[in-house]
């Protein structure tokens, strides 16, 4: 007598506990062979690491980032001074790295933020109903229809024009994190959302009609253990990626805003005001803007070659 076949649909999703292993335990095998994406994942981690460090080592950091140095202003680089001065003498390397750090909270800050508004909004509008998914959708909608950078202007402007619980105005209200850093965190987070939203409902709305989601939920099921279990663990790869591939967008865009002067002011440093900065002496001292824009270049280069690499290794379709 024949046996029951296997339920099929772990090949295409994640299904059963084993096949759900088995699948990202094959993915990380994909990326793990992906010689450029894990390239750009180890240089990602270095940076980290160094930019960690440089917040509790003297060695790394080597001098303070606002320390003033009039005697040594316009400095090239040096065994002293490795990437050179700025105009006020203050030290690049600290500088850049101070601003690396800045930059990579308010990326991953950001991404923390949508992750959160995109999956409650994607999540609601596929489980909630054809009015709650017409509402949401039409919200959604009108987010994406209006200018990202207008929107991030006026947000930074409302959040900064008076004390907030938590974020205040520019005073350390998280170890960490300051109050500008978190208003600016918030400001792009709330009009970044959108792609979130729509692929976790997307995604949601055709694992309602798997074949394994149907079977659980005639056998009882509830409908929390169904999404927790069968369908929120089928959405996370591809949440995984555009989480990936958001980053470097929400990075470029606090540098935007710290060109034209909407991000922080000195002497705090992000990557973005450093460009500012070295953007009125580059025919002096070329190095205050070549630096940080260096950094951005390899930041975004990093996680768009890591995202593309997540991009295939979590792709079914791309198993051998």
């Amino acid at each position: 007598m024949a046996t029951q076949p296997e339920v099929l649909a772990g090949d295409i999703a994640f299904g059963p506990q084993t096949r759900h292993r088995g699948l990202w335990s094959q993915a990380w095998q994909r990326l793990l062979h992906n010689k450029l994406a894990l390239a750009a994942g180890i240089l990602l981690a270095a940076i980290v690491i160094v930019a960690i460090l440089t917040s509790f080592s003297n060695t790394v950091e080597r001098y303070d980032p606002a320390a003033v140095d009039y005697s040594h202003r316009n400095a090239g680089p040096s065994t002293s001074h490795f990437f050179g001065t700025d105009n006020l003498g203050r030290d690049t390397w600290s500088r850049s790295w101070e601003g690396m750090r800045v930059s990579l909270k308010i990326g991953l800050g950001t991404q923390v933020v949508v992750l959160l508004i995109g999956l409650s909004v994607g999540a609601g509008a596929a489980l909630g109903g054809r009015f709650t998914d017409g509402l949401l959708m039409r919200f959604t909608d009108l987010t994406y229809a209006f200018p990202d950078l207008l929107a991030i202007i006026l947000l930074r402007a409302i959040l900064s024009g008076r004390d907030w619980p938590l974020i205040g105005t520019g005073d350390p209200q998280i170890p960490g994190l300051s109050g500008i850093v978190l208003q600016m965190i918030l400001a792009i987070a709330l009009v970044s959302w959108v792609t979130i939203a729509r692929l976790v409902r997307g995604q949601m709305l055709s694992l309602k009609e798997a074949d394994y989601v149907m079977a659980a939920r005639s056998m009882g099921a509830s409908t929390r253990r169904i999404v927790f279990s069968h369908m929120l663990p089928n959405t996370l790869g591809p949440v995984i990626v555009a989480v990936t591939f958001g980053i470097p967008l929400a990075i470029f865009a606090e540098a935007v805003l710290g060109f034209i002067g909407f991000s922080l002011q000195p002497p705090a440093a992000s990557l973005g005001t450093l460009i500012n900065q070295g953007y009125a002496y580059y025919r002096v001292n070329e190095w205050m803007l070549l630096v940080p824009t260096v950094g951005i270049a390899i930041l975004m280069l990093c996680f768009t070659f890591l995202g593309d690499g997540l991009r295939d290794a979590l792709d079914p379709r791309s198993r051998r």
